[in-house]
This record gives C-alpha cells, structure tokens and sequence, in this order.
C-alpha cells in the first residue's frame, strides 16, 4: 500500500512540476513606505514613528528606449508605472498642495511634460492599464522635474522633509518630487 501511495505521489509532483510556470513579469511590483523600511522596523521592534503611506506600484524598464516625449508621450496621461495603475495608501490623513487628503486608498497618475510633471491622485483604485477618470481627480499638482543620473528602472522613494515627506519618483534620466505635508 505504501508503494502505491508513493508511486501516486511521485507521479502527482512529476506532473505539477512538468507545467508551465508563468514568466517573470518585465516590469516587476515593489512597494515603497514611509517610514522607510516600515514593515522591517516593526519586525525589529525598531518603530519609532507609526506608518504613515505606502505605495505600490510596478517598475517599467527603460531597455534602450527613449522615454519621455517618446514611449510617453508629453502630455499624455501616465498611470505612473506599468501593468495596475500605481496605488498609494494613506494610513492617515495629510496634505497635498494644501488640500487635505483623507487617510484611505488612492490611484496615482501623472502626465509628463518637458519642463513638468502635472501629478493627479484619484479615488478610482484596482485599475489595470490606463482607465482614468478625471471626475474621480482629488487633487492636481504640477511637479518641476530636474535632469538626474539615469534610471533603468522606474524607482520611486519617500524621503523625510521639514514637513512631511517627500515622494521622488526616478524614471531614465528624469527626477520629480511630490511633497505631502502631515499635520496633527
């Protein structure tokens, strides 16, 4: 009986391990915090402020191609990542360009110009690809962009500010910043 029961386990492990397993996706998801490193910290019990947003997003790469003002297109709206439209979660409520947003999640879109970045968060969420909504818009900022070392991948960071944070958001060779204010 235990010569069975083997032989039909072998023969079940043989035939999952013969599927095909999907190929890695060319644009992988990441998720970045604020605090950095929130989900660590709090393992370590080194937590010494509460976690405060967290985005989600996938990470086109560039591959050689020209990005801005070709793949993207100025002035054309931009799910901000690739694959599911970039979603940030406020775990309380802050400020963007002095309107307050409250804690929750959100969508995250942006289109890229020249000289700009008009970033718009939206209250649409679970969107895959480019289904934008501009009556669902929260709040509208424009964003000076900067020329920065390039970036293969798109990498997007909270760092602390006097205010806040700030979320740089790196693509090939292009920098921006969104400052989000916390108040108590």
């Amino acid at each position: 009986m235990k010569g069975i029961i083997t032989l039909l386990l072998s023969a079940f492990v043989l035939q999952v391990s013969a599927q095909q397993l999907p190929p890695l996706d060319k644009s992988p998801m990441d998720m970045s915090y604020y605090p950095a490193g929130y989900p660590v910290l709090k393992f370590q019990n080194k937590i010494t402020e509460p976690l405060i947003m967290r985005i989600i997003y996938s990470r086109p790469q560039v591959n050689g191609r020209k990005i801005f003002g070709d793949l993207q297109k100025f002035g054309e709206i931009w799910r901000l990542g690739a694959n599911e439209v970039t979603e940030i979660q406020f775990f309380k409520d802050i400020w963007i360009n002095n309107k307050k947003i409250k804690k929750g999640r959100y969508s995250l879109y942006c289109i890229p110009y020249e000289d700009k970045w008009t970033m718009i968060v939206n209250k649409e969420t679970d969107v895959w690809g480019l289904k934008y909504d501009a009556d669902k818009d929260v709040v509208r900022m424009d964003l000076t962009t900067e020329k920065n070392i390039s970036t293969e991948a798109l990498t997007i960071i909270f760092v602390k500010s006097d205010t806040g944070a700030n979320m740089l958001m790196y693509w090939d060779d292009v920098k921006a910043a969104l400052p989000i204010t916390f108040k108590n």
